[in-house]
């Protein structure tokens, strides 16, 4: 018995010659390791079989079929080990002595070139010969040291070498009985053992063409060599026969050649048989006008059957095999070209194939080999006919004929480059469309599959030799064992045929899956038939007549009583039925051997002339027949995998990368098709040969690789079809909305020229116009659109319903990677859009742009069964807030909180760039247009562009309550910075302020004077309380728009937390719960006092204002009137602020002093409740509490108010009064702002008449011109403004879009002392109270807030004529000035 490979190459090296060559003798069981575990136990139940002819069935003499098919087996095992010990050598070239450096260092053989190069030159001469000391004195050495180490690396290389030899010895026997003793070969009466005889002399060549691949010289050689030093210079036994067996295969063809010289005319016999159906596979007309590939008959489609050609389309199933019969059989048997025929046939195949494939993707060039090896024998024939013309009567023809095949093969090399493309591509067009009209019709008619099952396998094998034909070709260039020989075929790697032909395959053989139970019991019923039919001919005359011998008789009634055994389809249990038909084919093969033997007494001619006379068919083609039909009862899944399986395509499967690229998602690229190009993978672990145990780690994980590269080049696809409509010439072209100063440019541009020029789509600054996609010249781009949301569609439903793909033990579910592919697109193009090229998208835009996203999401939706809106909002919330949900509960700040990359990229711009301005954009905050105004853009847009109302509330409908949270998160921190800052400063002024305290209540100027002046970095401190009260002002507006989207999408829950903050209880200190939704209602605007609150929350958090220091917080706020910032500061009628944010310092200062003494009698209460261990009248003196808290809050206002009227009024004189009007205006916007400081409180102060003529004198110079008129209907700038400064046009596909501002308004960034006649004035803000203004039951002076009830007119000095809002709504009211009481 044969040793394994691991156990032999485990054996020492001192393995006796005498056990190899008793190995190599054994017969048929010296071959299980190449047989593997299916075929081996077969072989064990005929231990007697040596390959002879054997006593079979008493005296009839056959050959046991069976060994037959296992040398092909053992033929595939040599050739795998083959295969593997070149990849091992890195691919050597034996002929040209061409070896890599991996080679020699592969381990295989010593890694000494000039040794080994010069045994496998110097072959067959003995190494004694060679002087080799004189070579490489050296590595000789080396070589003895390590002979024994050397010899067991190479025991199973060298088995390789005598295994080779073997099959050699007993194939050549056993095809040269085969050929001898079968009476007839040819398709249409012995098919069985003919197509069993030629792969096995298909295998014959090819393992030993294959072997000249291996450097078999050298091997033997360096083995020789190796042997004689470890065995006292004695050769190994087997030496002298391995070298003749090299020298005589030396090349391969020649001893080919010779070894089947006497099977040739077989050969020559068979190659005859088929040429017919090869041609009918080459005429591709005729196979589509007469329906050879239809399941309907072509010109009556009436007709459902076709039965015209049965037997035909049956036989083009084994067309390939075909082939390589013309291909191999001609090249080893060259003589036989020289029939009259066979001219004809090798030129159909030559002319359609450049390369010979020996094994897997290993190939031989198939025209130079013609030319080197075929060539010579015709000449030689050619040369021997006209030598002998005057003695052969037919030596003339012989002539021709050898002339016409030297002209073939001279030729037909050159015609093949040209043509063999067209040639298969021709043919895969005509499958592509049989295929695909076969698939309809079986789907439409399940039932007649059965019928046509033999059709379908035809179908199949075509396809599949078409497509391993183009992945053979489209990236080949030269041999590798042939260097420099160069095949210049050019194929198209972008045919998109060939995707067709694989879903085509692919659906054929899910239909025969799905439809097996049905095919099943077709075949059953036949064979049930085929009993009766088989039972009449054994009991004709003629058969009786032959007075068969019992044995035979024997057998054949075994055959009968097999097919009657068959159990009956009944109902729906088909499937259910299990049938073991493989004795009845064993037995019939044994009956065809005996039969077609020269030696039987009864043959195939007695037994068709015996029962062809009843008019039926003969005893013979029922038997092959049922044979046939037997294999779709229990073996229709290997059927299946002969005819469609591509496995082979793994060993091109970089290629089969490349095609699928460029055709998937070309212009004739189809969705669908993705599903075989995946499935191909499936098949591929199945290339692993067993003999190779590491083939199948390797097989399976480049299967899996290139199931993961498809499916990352196919969702890639994908998001390329969404990103085409979600673009500005995708949807965005649908949805083209002009700005408002676009509209008004092309109105001023359409008002100036004639009516004929503005019928162009095109507006006058080159940006198209609304409804321009219904103008024909853009037909294409609608139609591009269509086009691409069809295959969007399609893609997705594809996906949807595929299968998982199984590789090994990997599933791939494409729904899943859909899902992820959509939703990873999403969150790129989310993180994409957020920025532009210069800096943050618009809100609004970005809102626009997330919604045009959706709806081609929700598209792809209606086709998957999943729910992608949810994952559409679990990553809108992955990249809002990204921390434990629980920690939100809490109303905790957690330690780690961690939030989305989007939000937070949002709110850290706000933060640096508006509250910040840390580019240095003058920000300033224009508390009449409710938005941040800047001097030059901040990024792609002015401020006001990024922080209006609008704005903001479409940044809380993308970002929702978490986006509010992060940014009043990050707000809070920076204000609690500044507010660190204010606390820093009072305590370390301490001592100065005390005295500026004392100063002030003692009236002594000159000591308050010097007292102030010794305050450090008093301008560093009022700069932080003004971005405090930026922040303050951004935090208002933000929970404005908080609460005007809450009101817009959860009105109920608006209107109970509405509802809830009108009865929650004043009182102090406030409980945990109270303080929870106090501060909810503060982020959404419900809270009157907005900043106060906010400012506590801080305080509290930090743990702020908790020492006496915060006492002289109005002394530090009134030193803040000698600062020189007031020089500078002037007064803006159209924002309602000043030029430097000093109005924002008035915010800071009230919420600020309200804040601070909010938390220091809280914190003063709990010390008393403290003290008395929480006894006494809790419900009054916490109202009372809160009422304490309030009074001291005024207190602490008017005492800043006095103190800063006493400041300012001391420091005016005649030569110094340009900050006062300033200061003036501020003291009574703080009156506005502040809803504990009263305006009755600044009269006694600040006499209205001062003020009255302060803004007398400022509105009375804002010229009211038409066209300040005109402008004041709109906050925004004119057109041509906007266009000129503004940002780049950004589509608006939403009505609700935001237009751009333009800071280019003189009047917005400069004093009072310069206003143009461009100013824009807010008279929506202006006329209207705000929500902070709604809570004060208190009287308001000043130029932001006068009384509702009062009516609006223009002054006598105003234009007249001039109609709607005007600039100026309340000081044209009084002549006695601007303040004005009930």
């Amino acid at each position: 018995m044969a040793k394994s490979r691991s156990h032999f190459s485990s054996q020492d090296s001192s393995l006796s010659p005498t056990s190899v060559r008793s190995r190599e003798w054994e017969g048929p069981a010296r071959w299980t390791e190449y047989l593997g575990p299916e075929v081996t136990p077969r072989s064990s139940r005929n231990p007697s079989i040596d390959g002879h002819v054997q006593s079979s069935v008493g005296s009839h003499k056959g050959i046991n079929m069976q060994w037959v098919v296992q040398l092909t087996e053992v033929a595939k095992g040599l050739m795998a080990k083959m295969y593997r010990l070149n990849q091992i050598l890195d691919y050597p070239d034996p002929v040209g002595h061409v070896f890599s450096e991996a080679f020699w260092k592969s381990g295989v053989l010593p890694n000494h070139p000039r040794l080994c190069v010069l045994l496998s030159k110097k072959f067959p001469e003995h190494f004694s010969k060679l002087q080799l000391e004189r070579v490489d004195k050296v590595a000789l050495d080396a070589l003895h040291d390590n002979a024994e180490l050397h010899l067991q690396s190479f025991e199973p290389w060298i088995q390789l070498l005598l295994d080779l030899m073997a099959f050699r010895e007993q194939a050549l026997r056993l095809i040269l009985d085969l050929s001898s003793t079968v009476i007839t070969l040819l398709p249409h009466q012995n098919s069985l053992i003919l197509h069993a005889f030629m792969d096995l002399f298909c295998s014959f060549v090819r393992v030993n063409l294959f072997s000249e691949k291996m450097p078999r010289k050298m091997m033997l050689q360096t083995y020789n060599l190796l042997h004689a030093m470890a065995r006292d210079e004695r050769d190994c036994d087997f030496y002298h026969r391995l070298v003749q067996f090299i020298d005589c295969y030396d090349p391969p063809l020649k001893g080919l050649q010779e070894d089947l010289n006497f099977v040739s005319p077989r050969i020559g016999e068979v190659l005859e048989a088929v040429g017919p159906i090869i041609f009918l596979s080459t005429d591709t007309r005729k196979l589509r006008n007469e329906g050879f590939l239809s399941p309907y008959h072509p010109r009556y489609p009436d007709i459902l059957t076709n039965s015209a050609h049965p037997m035909r389309a049956q036989d083009l199933a084994n067309v390939t095999s075909y082939r390589e019969w013309v291909l191999f059989g001609y090249l080893v048997c060259p003589d036989e070209l020289l029939r009259v025929t066979s001219i004809d046939i090798a030129l159909v195949v030559l002319k359609e194939n450049t390369v010979l494939t020996l094994f897997r993707d290993e190939y031989l060039l198939v025209h130079e080999d013609y030319q080197l090896y075929v060539m010579p024998r015709i000449l030689e024939s050619k040369k021997m006919a006209k030598s002998g013309r005057t003695k052969q009567k037919e030596a003339d023809l012989e002539y021709s004929v050898a002339k016409q095949v030297e002209k073939m093969i001279g030729e037909v090399h050159d015609q093949a480059l040209l043509s063999c493309d067209a040639i298969h591509r021709e043919r895969r067009i005509l499958l592509k469309q049989e295929i695909g009209r076969m698939v309809l019709f079986f789907t439409d008619q399940p039932s007649l599959l059965a019928p046509n099952i033999q059709m379908v396998f035809s179908a199949l094998a075509f396809a599949q030799y078409e497509v391993i034909w183009y992945f053979q070709h489209v990236g080949i260039a030269s041999s590798r064992s042939k260097t420099g020989r160069v095949v210049p075929v050019d194929i198209d790697p972008s045919d998109p045929t060939i995707g067709f032909i694989l879903d085509g395959m692919d659906q054929l053989c899910c239909l025969v899956r799905k439809y097996i139970a049905a095919i099943r019991g077709y075949a059953l019923s036949y064979l049930s038939s085929c009993a009766g039919r088989i039972r009449f001919l054994l009991g004709t005359p003629g058969m009786i007549a032959l007075d068969l011998d019992a044995s035979l008789k024997g057998l054949f009634q075994k055959i009968v009583h097999h097919l009657e055994s068959i159990p009956k389809p009944q109902g729906e249990h088909i499937s259910a039925i299990t049938c073991d038909l493989s004795e009845f084919r064993k037995d019939w093969l044994l009956i065809l051997m005996i039969v077609t033997s020269s030696r039987s007494s009864t043959n195939i001619r007695h037994l068709e002339k015996a029962t062809v006379s009843t008019g039926k068919e003969g005893l013979l083609s029922e038997g092959n027949a049922a044979y046939n039909w037997s294999r779709c009862v229990d073996e229709l899944e290997s059927q299946l995998s002969k005819h469609g399986s591509l496995k082979n395509l793994y060993f091109y499967h970089q290629h089969l990368t490349a095609v699928f690229r460029n055709t998937m998602f070309g212009p004739e690229g189809r969705p669908q098709h993705c599903c075989a190009w995946l499935g191909v993978a499936s098949s591929f672990p199945e290339c692993a040969s067993p003999i190779v145990p590491e083939e199948v780690t390797k097989i399976g994980r480049d299967a899996v690789l290139y199931v993961e590269s498809l499916i990352e080049s196919i969702m890639g696809g994908l998001e390329g079809l969404i990103n085409i409509l979600d673009s500005e010439g995708g949807f965005g072209a649908l949805e083209i909305q002009l700005l408002p100063e676009q509209a008004a440019s092309y109105m001023n541009y359409a008002s100036r020229v004639s009516m004929a020029s503005t019928k162009s789509p095109k507006g006058a600054g080159g940006y198209p116009l609304p409804g321009h996609e219904s103008h024909p010249e853009s037909n294409n781009s609608i139609k591009m659109l269509e086009a691409a949301m069809q295959r969007l569609t399609n893609l997705c439903s594809v996906l949807n319903d595929m299968e998982p793909i199984c590789v090994l033990n990997h599933v791939f579910v494409l729904r899943e990677y859909m899902r992820e592919c959509i939703l990873g697109n999403f969150r790129r193009r989310l993180l994409a859009v957020l920025k532009t090229d210069n800096d943050l998208q618009r809100p609004s835009v970005l809102e626009s742009l997330i919604r045009r996203h959706n709806s081609i999401i929700h598209l792809a939706e209606q086709h998957i069964s999943m729910d992608l809106t949810q994952g559409i909002r679990e990553v809108l919330l992955t990249e809002s807030f990204s921390g434990p949900v629980s920690s939100l509960h809490m109303f905790e700040k957690p330690a780690d909180q961690l939030t989305g990359s989007a939000t937070e990229a949002v709110c850290y711009w706000y933060i640096e760039n508006i509250i910040k301005d840390i580019s240095g954009a003058g920000i300033l905050f224009a508390p009449m247009h409710k938005c941040f105004k800047s001097s030059r853009p901040v990024g792609g847009y002015f401020a006001d562009s990024v922080t209006d109302l609008r704005e903001l509330k479409a940044f809380v409908r993308i970002f929702g309550g978490y986006g509010v949270d992060r940014l009043d998160r990050m707000l809070k921190e920076h204000t609690a910075a500044l507010l660190n800052c204010i606390d820093t400063s009072l305590r370390s002024n301490r001592e100065v302020l005390e005295a500026v305290a004392g100063s002030l209540h003692s009236g002594d100027r000159i000591e308050r004077e010097a007292s102030i002046k010794q305050i450090v970095d008093l301008d560093t401190v009022i700069g932080f309380c003004v971005q405090a009260g930026l922040a303050l002002a951004f935090d208002r507006l933000l929970s404005e728009a908080a609460g005007a989207v809450l009101e817009e999408g959860a009105p109920l829950i608006h209107s109970l937390l509405a509802g809830v903050v009108k009865h929650i209880p004043e009182e102090l200190p406030e409980n945990k719960e109270i303080r929870r939704m106090k501060a909810v209602a503060n982020n959404v605007a419900m809270v009157g006092d907005h900043d106060s609150q906010w400012v506590r929350l801080i305080l509290e958090e930090v743990g702020g204002a908790n020492d006496g220091s915060w006492s002289l917080l109005p002394y530090l706020f009134s030193s803040f009137m000698t600062s020189n910032i007031w020089y500078t500061t002037a007064f803006n009628v159209d924002t309602g602020g000043f030029n430097n944010n000093i109005h924002c310092l008035a915010r800071c200062i009230s919420a600020v002093i309200a804040g601070s003494e909010f938390v220091r009698l809280e914190r003063e209460h709990q010390q008393r409740r403290s003290f008395s261990n929480g006894h006494g009248e809790a419900g009054d003196s916490e109202m009372q509490s809160r009422l304490s808290a309030e009074a001291s809050i005024k207190s602490t206002m008017q005492l800043f108010v006095r103190f800063s009227a006493g400041v300012l009024l001391d420091s005016w004189n005649e030569t110094n009064r340009s900050h006062l009007v300033a200061q003036l205006i501020f003291l009574d916007q703080l009156c506005e702002i502040s809803p504990y400081l009263p305006r009755s409180l600044l009269e006694s102060h600040v006499p209205y008449t001062i003020l009255r003529s302060i803004y007398s004198q400022y509105y009375s110079n804002s010229p009211i011109t038409p066209q300040a008129l005109l402008l004041s209907v709109s906050p925004r700038h004119s057109p041509a403004l906007s266009l000129a400064h503004g940002s780049p046009v950004v589509r608006q596909p939403r009505g609700d879009s935001t237009p751009q501002y333009s800071g280019n308004d003189s009047g917005f960034f400069k004093g009072s002392s310069s206003h143009g006649p461009d100013h824009l004035y807010n008279t929506d803000n202006g006329s209207s109270r705000s929500v902070e203004s709604k809570h004060r039951n208190v009287r308001r002076s000043g130029p932001l807030d006068y009384s509702s009830s009062r009516k609006v007119k223009f002054t006598e000095g105003s234009a007249s004529g001039s109609s709607g809002p005007s600039p100026l709504p309340r000081f044209a009211v009084s002549r006695s000035g601007p303040l004005a009481y009930k």
